[in-house]
């Protein structure tokens, strides 16, 4: 097993009975035999570790807010479940360094590409529930969450929300969101989206439309003194 992703393992609440579920999870898929890239890169995996962290989140944040509405729960799971936050979680993990990339790309910096860095921490996830079941990634979520948790007295509120707020309190209807460009190859896309609310726009740009939406929602937000 490479250092890299020894060391990873070390850091980990659960030792793998089958190590190559690990080496799977850290595969991206442009390392992935292309042949089968589906099934050889760490997607399939990232699919499962998705549903696990939202079941493992959802239920600790009932746990840790048990006075707090769906609707704000609901909150705390959307910013704790979003790209930025599994960035965070996986430069906390040190999982960029153990990430299976080839030569060609390491050139581009996939290892420190936010969405790349949020999959293999989805991925991870799933692999400790195929492994484990659900009370190692139990554990790992609350460990390595709990920062960004306990960061946040109220629920927080993310740009797109925020302006939606905005533009519905003064009878200005729902913001629209247009994709401007999408450019570079399928694993390591950047989009440009425009946001539009008021009369008013802003570009932002992302690794993901998700992420550009938010940044195009917060400079619209900005610009309105919002």
């Amino acid at each position: 097993m490479p250092e890299p992703v020894a060391a990873l393992a070390a850091r980990l609440p659960h030792r793998f009975a089958r190590p190559d579920l690990l080496l799977h999870a850290l595969t991206h898929r442009s390392a992935a035999d292309p042949r089968q890239r589906m099934l050889d890169s760490n997607e399939r995996l990232e699919f499962v570790g998705d549903r696990v962290l939202a079941l493992a989140m959802a239920e600790w944040l009932a746990e840790r807010f048990p006075q707090e509405r769906e609707g704000d729960l609901g909150k705390r799971l959307a910013h704790l479940v979003a790209q930025e936050s599994l960035a965070k979680v996986a430069a906390s993990l040190e999982i960029g360094d153990a990430l299976r990339v080839p030569a060609s790309e390491e050139r581009s910096g996939v290892r420190r590409r936010a969405s790349v860095l949020a999959d293999a921490v989805e991925a991870l996830l799933g692999a400790l529930y195929v492994d484990g079941g659900l009370e190692p990634a139990r554990a790992l979520v609350r460990r390595e969450w709990s920062p960004l948790l306990e960061a946040s007295a109220h629920p927080p509120v993310s740009p797109k929300t925020r302006l939606q707020e905005w533009t519905l309190g003064r009878g200005l209807g729902l913001p629209e969101y247009m994709l401007v460009s999408a450019t570079g190859p399928s694993h390591n896309p950047i989009f440009v989206v425009r946001a539009l609310a008021a009369g008013q726009d802003a570009e932002g740009s992302g690794e993901s439309k998700r992420a550009a939406e938010q940044e195009a929602a917060a400079k619209l937000l900005a610009q309105l003194g919002a």
